[in-house]
């Protein structure tokens, strides 16, 4: 089995490392070849940055933050990160308030506005461009020489939409689905179309977390073994 993209959960409700702070939100450090990534910034800026400290991680050594839908838990902290590192590189898509949109293009150091389409970010990152949900999302796409994957923060348009536009970006399998996989409340049927979905597009290792749900993890667990890796604040995913 091909090991996952390198990644650290920084921010997530699931718990992990017991020295960190766990809140209900999602945040994860990505590194793809010279870059490093902030993907989402969890509910809390004070907690994240401590979260951060904690595992010997600075937001001054970020390149990139990648933000994939609006939802509080998922963007509370973009002011702290950017308060100690205003160079950044920010990502959004044009389901973000225009308000938002037109702040942060004073207080970073680009912004990137992602429509429907997909869009090249970096060598080996991509967004899946917006797609279409309550609310709108989109995910990052990783394809380096080893391994493929694909970020969510919390899947509302469904991880098998999101895997998909991967696969048609790319023009080749996603080996990894991480991240919410948005079936906490969803019924059994709906988590076992979500598992064989996955499965019949490639997918062959699987990191559920943050709102996937007890009932959603048990089921990938079943259904990918070894290869259903845990979440979790400070967990390290990957080479």
């Amino acid at each position: 089995m091909t090991p996952p993209p390198r990644l650290t959960i920084l921010f997530d409700n699931e718990p992990g490392l017991p020295a960190l702070t766990r809140l209900w939100g999602f945040a994860a450090l990505i590194r793809v070849g010279d870059r490093t990534v902030l993907f989402d910034t969890g509910s809390h800026g004070r907690v994240l940055l401590k979260n951060m400290a904690a595992l010997g991680l600075s937001a001054e050594s970020l390149d990139l933050l990648f933000l994939s839908h609006p939802h509080w838990d998922h963007i509370g902290g973009w002011d702290s990160v950017l308060e100690l590192n205003p160079r950044l590189t920010v990502v959004v898509h044009e389901g973000f308030s225009k308000h938002l949109i037109r702040d942060l293009r004073g207080l970073c150091g680009d912004l990137i506005v992602v429509g429907a389409d997909p869009r090249p970010l970096a060598p080996g990152l991509f967004s899946t461009g917006m797609l279409d949900s309550n609310p709108p999302e989109h995910a990052l796409v990783i394809d380096t020489v080893e391994v493929t994957a694909a970020i969510s923060g919390c899947a509302h348009p469904g991880m098998e939409r999101i895997v998909e536009r991967g696969v048609g970006l790319l023009g080749k399998s996603v080996d990894w689905a991480i991240g919410g996989f948005h079936l906490m409340d969803a019924d059994p049927v709906r988590i076992e179309q979500s598992v064989r979905n996955l499965k019949a597009l490639g997918v062959t290792g699987v990191v559920p977390t943050h709102c996937t749900g007890d009932a959603g993890k048990a089921a990938f667990r079943r259904a990918f073994g070894a290869a259903c890796l845990d979440g979790g604040v400070g967990r390290d995913i990957g080479a």
